[in-house]
């Protein structure tokens, strides 16, 4: 019991010790994610359409025969975009 408590106290010194380290961190990623205007998360390394979701078009998954059935696993793991499956922005 004793060494649980140790070792939580440990823990949540540990922690609190090194927020200020994590927070100039995080500053420092944002200043350069202004400065080199990044725009997407890039998720998988694979294809285009799932490297930049937001980046995608319609036809990006079958760009290599209208039939084609998605050759790479990453495709199956994620939802297209909004703006590509929702009916109310089909139209637009």
């Amino acid at each position: 019991m004793l060494l649980g408590a140790l070792v939580l106290g440990a823990s949540l010194l540990h922690a609190a010790l090194g927020q200020p380290a994590a927070r100039a961190h995080s500053e420092a990623s944002q200043e350069l994610v202004r400065e080199l205007r990044l725009t997407g998360l890039a998720l998988f390394t694979e294809a285009r359409y799932t490297r930049h979701p937001a980046h995608t078009d319609r036809f990006a998954p079958f760009q290599n025969h209208p039939t084609a059935l998605e050759h790479f696993p990453s495709g199956s793991l994620m939802r297209p975009p909004a703006h590509l499956h929702d009916p109310a922005h089909l139209h637009d």
